[in-house]
C-alpha cells in the first residue's frame, strides 16, 4: 500500500509531505534536499538570508537531489522581490508566500513557469490566491509554529477552503505523524505541510539547544508571543518569550529595515538569528504545538519512512 502523490501544477512529488521552510536559517539546503530526495517537498527558508544566500542554497540542494525544491519567503520582508527572483532564476519548482499576500509573485512565478503556492488562513483569500493564479493554497490553522495568520485549527478551515477552491489543498498545523496526515487526506487534503517535526531531524540547521528545547517541551511550554510583524507568534517559552509578555522589549542595536512594516518593538531577525545559533535565552525559538509531540531527533530519511509506516498502519487499521 503506497502513499499517494501529491501533484502541485506540473510537479509531482512521491509522497504527500512538503517540509515547512522556516526561518531564520532552520530550513537550509541540507534539510530541503533530504525531504526531496526522500520522495517529499523540501522547502528551504528565504527569509532573512541575502539575495546571494539564498541563490547559494538553492544551488546547493539542486546539486544534491533530483526531487522537488521549493523556497518560502515571507511577503512581510523588505527584500521578497528580490529573494522570490533570486529562486527562480536558480530553477526552484515552487515559490510558497505566507506572512502577507502579494498579487505580483503569481506573475513572476507565471512567467517562469515557476508554481505558486501562498498560505492562506481563511476560504476568501483562497478564492483570491486561485483566481490570480496559485497552484495549490496551504491552509494553515492556529497549531502552527510561527507566525500565525488565523485564530482556527486547520481541522475547521480545511472545510470551508476545500469547498471555496478547485485546486490541490495543502493542510498545516499540528501535523506530526502518519496518522495524522491520514486524517488530513481523508478530510480531503491533497497533502500537508510539516514544519516542527522536521526541525528534530538532523539534516535541520538548527542549533543543538533549539532542537533540545523541543524534545523537552510540553503543551504547556507552547505559547502564543508578540512579534514586531504584526502577526502573532507561536514559539516555546523561554526567558524572551516571559520579557515579550510582561512587554519588557529587548533593545533594539541596529534596525536593518528588513521588513516593510515593523511594529520595532524589538528585533525579531535578530531574536530569531540568536535561537539558530545556540541562544535560546534571549532568542526566539518558534515551534508548533506538535513540538510537545516531538521525542527524538532523526535522519531525514528515517522520519520520512516512519511517516510512510505509520500512515500505512492508521491505513490498515482503518480497514480492519
Amino acid at each position: 500500500m503506497e502513499m499517494p502523490t501529491l501533484t502541485i501544477g506540473s510537479r509531482t512529488a512521491r509522497l504527500p509531505i512538503v517540509q515547512g521552510g522556516m526561518a531564520v536559517r532552520i530550513s537550509l539546503s541540507p534539510l530541503a534536499a533530504a525531504v526531496a530526495e526522500a520522495g517529499g517537498v523540501g522547502l528551504i527558508a528565504g527569509s532573512g538570508l541575502t539575495v546571494d544566500e539564498l541563490a547559494a542554497e538553492v544551488r546547493a540542494a539542486r546539486a544534491a537531489t533530483s526531487g522537488v525544491i521549493g523556497v518560502n519567503i515571507m511577503v512581510a520582508v523588505r527584500a521578497f522581490k528580490d529573494l522570490v527572483h533570486a529562486a527562480i532564476g536558480e530553477g526552484v519548482d515552487l515559490v510558497v508566500a505566507g506572512a502577507g499576500f502579494s498579487r505580483d509573485v503569481f506573475g513572476w512565478c507565471r512567467d517562469a513557469g515557476v508554481e505558486c503556492v501562498p498560505i492562506v488562513g481563511s476560504a476568501r483569500v483562497a478564492r483570491l490566491a486561485e483566481r490570480f493564479g496559485a497552484s495549490a493554497v496551504v491552509v494553515e490553522g492556529v497549531d502552527a509554529g510561527g507566525h500565525l495568520g488565523t485564530d482556527q485549527h486547520v481541522d475547521d478551515l480545511l472545510p470551508e477552503i476545500l469547498d471555496a477552491v478547485d485546486i490541490p489543498v495543502i493542510a498545516a498545523g499540528g501535523i506530526v505523524t502518519g496518522a495524522d496526515i491520514k486524517r488530513m487526506l481523508d478530510a480531503g487534503a491533497s497533502g500537508v505541510q510539516m514544519g516542527s517535526r522536521f526541525v528534530a531531524t538532523e539534516e535541520c540547521s538548527a542549533s543543538d539547544e533549539f532542537k533540545r528545547l523541543y524534545l523537552e517541551a510540553c503543551e504547556d511550554d507552547i505559547v502564543l508571543t508578540k512579534s514586531p510583524v504584526g502577526l502573532p507568534g507561536r514559539a516555546i517559552v523561554n526567558p524572551l518569550t516571559e520579557r515579550l509578555a510582561v512587554g519588557d522589549y529587548p533593545r533594539i542595536e541596529r534596525c536593518k529595515s528588513c521588513l516593510k512594516e515593523c511594529g520595532k518593538e524589538y528585533c525579531i531577525m535578530d531574536a530569531l538569528q540568536r535561537s539558530q545559533r545556540g541562544d535560546v535565552v534571549e532568542g526566539l525559538v518558534f515551534a508548533g504545538t506538535s513540538a510537545a509531540r516531538i521525542h527524538d531527533i532523526l535522519p531525514v530519511g528515517e522520519l520520512m519512512a516512519r511517516l510512510e509506516d505509520e500512515w500505512r498502519t492508521a491505513t490498515e487499521e482503518e480497514a480492519q
